[in-house]
């Protein structure tokens, strides 16, 4: 076990930066590498491990969702609501359909199996959309119009309707065991004049119990003060989350996935400060638990099944991609203010499949369903195929099809580490301006550049400060740069040239205070500057203050 996790975590993260560094999507390098040592190839992981990679893959997502209500836009969302809705229902919907023909031409399927086979190619994959469309939340691509948003909300709605037919088909139509449901009165319904009655209580169960979930977090977490660190914040919501996911299993009424995404959107509108905070401890779970996912989707790939069936299985994705989605895309913007670039970029945006094919892609073989081998083989040839190809067209043509706007900090999490400029002179102020910017990097896993202007090339004070700062700063990354010129223009020069946070500068230098309130340096850079300024003030034993 120990082992097969540290194959996982460790070739999974360098495959993944490998894939990166070459210009590809992380998750493909992941894949490559499950392939590799999963039973087929390489037979690393062991059978334990592979066991339970259902559940592994189950908790994963369940992350990738809480990441995902917890950067949702509510006006944003209510500016494209319609657009939402029908992106959750008819893109999924049409490509069902025309994969269902598409099979009975090329596999002889009859229409229910082909159907089942559609629910299982038609379903969206949250593991690499949610990410991808985050990503271009934090870059800004598409936010105006709130396209990342409408996407991440009719992703989830689509994988409600599609599992429910899924479920139907398997259990009630394909199997000939359908059962009516008589309701008082006398009324007979069957299962698939039930469909849209289930489909409104798994909608609305789900909004409702993430709804109650997020209330009940900001009670226990906020109002009755039970936890005292992020980290145990972080520790009650996802295991909630996860409740919400797994009791699906006892009481299947509601879609686990739309209550857990429903509650960290409900948690930005009941406690933005809490959602701040569970959004930078589940970017460090997802950080995990991407390795996790991808490397054992990889190592369950039964690439044996595909066979015969690999380039009428590609004519099958491509039509049911090209036809049945793009119809369906075109219904769903029909009428909104989005342009047809953006139309365009439903292409790469929402196309991928992974997490949904691998969980029930090999469900009609077990069932004994004939032509299950079929579903099983297309479900792993859409996985290698559709998740690469989606992961990487999100963002290499997001700069090329959407409009780049402003980003909203409270709905994104913080990206890279912050860098302070700690700008020090040969004046007694040097040692509380390194202390300043020593205490704002360690209270935000930060970085420090110290910057001397030396005009007077005197060597020992240059030596002198760069002990201090190695002593101050022991345990912090920093960067000592000495420059010459004006002083004033050089800070600011260096300070845009290297993107830093915050500049970190004595308030006086080397005037009395009773002559200036400001030194005249500090005076030009505050002034000058279009990064933020912290002014300190006379040493600590003296009294001083930032």
């Amino acid at each position: 076990m120990l082992a097969s996790a540290l194959w996982i975590l460790l070739m999974g993260f360098f495959a993944g930066q490998l894939a990166r560094r070459l210009g590809a999507p992380p998750l493909i390098g992941m894949i490559l590498i499950g392939i590799a040592l999963g039973p087929q190839l390489g037979n690393r992981l062991g059978p334990e491990v592979l066991g339970a990679a259902d559940d592994l893959r189950l908790v994963a997502v369940m992350i990738i969702l809480m990441k995902a209500g917890l950067g949702l836009d509510r006006e944003k969302l209510a500016q494209q609501g319609t657009v939402a809705l029908r992106l959750g229902f008819l893109p999924a919907a049409m490509e069902a359909v025309v994969v269902a023909i598409a099979a009975m031409v090329l596999f002889d399927f009859d229409v229910l199996t082909g159907l089942l086979l559609g629910c299982v190619v038609g379903a969206e994959s949250p593991a690499v959309i949610v990410p991808g469309m985050l990503r271009l939340k934090s870059l800004g691509w598409g936010v105006a119009k709130g396209i990342p948003d409408a996407i991440l909300t009719g992703s989830a709605l689509s994988d409600v309707l599609l599992l429910l037919v899924f479920a139907l088909l398997l259990n009630g139509l394909v199997q000939g065991g359908a059962e009516t449901v008589v309701l008082p009165g006398g009324i007979t319904l069957s299962p698939l004049q039930l469909l849209p009655v289930q489909v409104v209580l798994e909608v609305g169960l789900g909004l409702g119990l993430g709804l109650g979930a997020a209330r009940l977090l900001v009670l226990v977490l906020v109002q009755q003060n039970w936890t005292r660190t992020a980290a145990q914040d972080l520790i009650i919501t996802a295991c909630v989350a996860l409740f919400l996911v797994i009791f699906t299993q006892v009481f299947p009424y509601y879609s686990g996935y739309l209550a857990v995404m429903a509650m960290g959107f409900f948690l930005i509108e009941l406690d933005a400060p809490l959602a701040r905070v569970l959004r930078s401890g589940f970017d460090g779970l997802w950080t995990v638990a991407e390795i996790v996912l991808f490397v054992l989707l990889g190592a369950t790939l039964q690439l044996e099944v595909l066979g015969d069936v690999l380039l009428p299985g590609l004519l099958l994705l491509t039509v049911g991609l090209v036809v049945g989605r793009g119809l369906g895309w075109y219904l769903a913007t029909a009428g909104s203010n989005w342009t047809w670039k953006e139309k365009v970029f439903l292409l790469p945006g929402n196309m991928a499949k992974a997490t949904v094919q691998a969980a029930i892609g090999a469900l009609p073989l077990a069932a004994g369903i004939e032509g299950g081998e079929v579903i099983l083989a297309i479900a792993a040839l859409s996985i290698l195929t559709t998740a690469p190809i989606g992961a990487w067209a999100t963002q290499a043509f997001a700069p090329k099809l959407l409009e780049r706007g402003e980003v909203d900090p409270t709905k994104v999490g913080v990206v890279g580490r912050p860098v302070f400029l700690a700008a020090v002179d040969a004046s007694p102020l040097s040692t509380p301006v390194l202390l300043k910017a020593a205490d704002l990097a360690r209270r935000s896993s930060g970085e420090v550049i110290v910057l001397y202007v030396d005009n007077e090339g005197d060597r020992d004070d240059s030596v002198a400060l760069q002990q201090n700062a190695q002593k101050l700063l022991a345990d912090i990354r920093f960067e000592w740069i000495t420059a010459s010129g004006a002083v004033p223009e050089v800070i600011v020069r260096t300070a845009e040239a290297r993107q830093v946070t915050d500049v970190v500068i004595g308030k006086r230098g080397h005037l009395p205070w009773e002559e200036v309130l400001l030194g005249s340096v500090s005076q030009a850079v505050l002034e000058m500057s279009p990064i933020p300024v912290i002014t300190v003030d006379t040493p600590p034993a003296q009294g001083g203050k930032a």
